[in-house]
C-alpha cells in the first residue's frame, strides 16, 4: 500500500475516450509494453561501462547517498503505513478534541443566544408588571376605603343583636320572677282564706260537671289578675329608674367587653352613648 500524507478520497472514475490523433499507451518499461523487471539487466549493462570508463564515479559520497536512498525506500515501503496510521490517528484525535471543544463553545453560545432571545422583551415585561402593580394598589386603596365602612356596619349589627338578646333575656327573667312571686302570693292567699278555698273548689266541681255559668270568673285566675294589677300599680308609683339603670350598666359593660376584645371602632359611655374607641383614636 502506498503511503499518503493526506486522507484517502474516493473519486468516481471518469472514462476518457481516446481521440483519433492519440495512440493508446502500452504501459510497461518506458511505454514499450515490456515488464519492469527488464530494467534490472539493462541497468546493470549500462552501469558496467559507465563505471569502467569513469562516466559515473563511485566514491564515499555516492555510497552514502545510495545507503540513504535505500534507507528511505525501505522505510517508505515497510513502515510508511505504520507512520501514516500513527500520524493520522493523532491528527484524528486532535481533530475530534477540537471539534468537541467547538461543539461545547457553540452549545454555550446557543444557550446564551436563547437566553438573550428570551429576555429581549424584558422591558415590556417589567412595564406590564409595573402596570399590574399600580392597578393592584388602586384596587387596594379602593378596598381600603370601603373596608372600614363594611367593618363598622358589621360591628353595629353585632352590637344591636347583643342588645336585642340582652333585652329578651331580661324580659324573660322578669316574667319568670313575676310568675314565681305571683304563684307564691296566690298560694299564700288561698292557704289563709277559707272563702277562696271554697270558691276554688266550687269552680273546679262546676268545671268538671260542665255546669259553668256564663260570666263566672275562676277564683285562681282572678287572684293572679289582681296580683299583677297591684304589682303594676306598685311598680308605677315606686319606679325611680334604679332598676333600669342597673340593667343598662350591665348591658353596657358586656358591650364594652366585646368591643374591646374584638377591636371595634367604638365603645359606650356610662350613659350608653357610643363614642370612638381609645385605641382607634390613638
Amino acid at each position: 500500500m502506498a503511503f499518503h500524507s493526506t486522507t484517502h478520497r474516493d473519486e468516481e472514475a471518469k472514462e476518457v475516450a481516446p481521440t483519433p490523433t492519440e495512440s493508446a499507451s502500452k504501459g510497461g518499461l518506458f511505454g514499450t509494453g515490456l515488464p519492469e523487471w527488464f530494467a534490472l539487466p539493462i541497468g546493470i549493462t549500462a552501469a558496467v561501462p559507465a563505471i569502467h570508463f569513469n562516466w559515473y564515479v563511485v566514491n564515499e559520497e555516492t555510497q552514502l547517498l545510495a545507503v540513504f536512498v535505500a534507507f528511505c525506500v525501505a522505510t517508505y515501503s515497510q513502515g510508511g503505513d505504520a507512520i501514516y496510521n500513527a500520524l493520522d490517528g493523532k491528527a484524528k484525535l486532535m481533530l475530534k478534541e477540537h471539534n468537541e471543544a467547538e461543539d461545547k463553545v457553540i452549545a454555550a453560545l446557543e444557550t446564551k443566544r436563547d437566553f438573550l432571545k428570551t429576555n429581549q422583551n424584558m422591558v415590556q415585561d417589567f412595564e406590564a408588571i409595573n402596570a399590574m402593580r399600580v392597578e393592584g394598589y388602586d384596587s387596594l386603596n379602593a378596598a381600603g376605603a370601603v373596608k372600614p365602612l363594611h367593618d363598622f356596619k358589621g360591628q353595629m349589627e353585632r352590637v344591636l343583636n347583643m342588645v336585642v338578646q340582652e333585652e329578651a333575656s331580661s324580659k324573660e327573667k322578669t316574667k319568670v320572677a313575676l310568675m314565681d312571686e305571683a304563684t307564691v302570693t296566690v298560694k299564700q292567699q288561698f292557704s289563709s282564706s277559707k272563702a277562696l278555698k271554697k270558691a276554688a273548689l266550687s269552680a273546679a266541681i262546676a268545671q268538671l260537671n260542665g255546669d259553668v255559668k256564663e260570666g263566672t270568673v275562676d277564683p285562681v285566675r282572678g287572684e293572679y289578675v289582681q296580683f299583677f294589677k297591684a304589682k303594676g300599680e306598685a311598680l308605677a308609683t315606686a319606679d325611680d329608674g334604679s332598676e333600669a339603670k342597673i340593667q343598662r350598666e350591665a348591658i353596657v359593660a358586656k358591650l364594652n367587653a366585646v368591643a374591646k376584645s374584638e377591636g371595634m371602632f367604638f365603645e359606650f359611655g356610662a350613659d350608653g352613648a357610643p363614642k370612638v374607641s381609645v385605641n382607634q383614636a390613638a
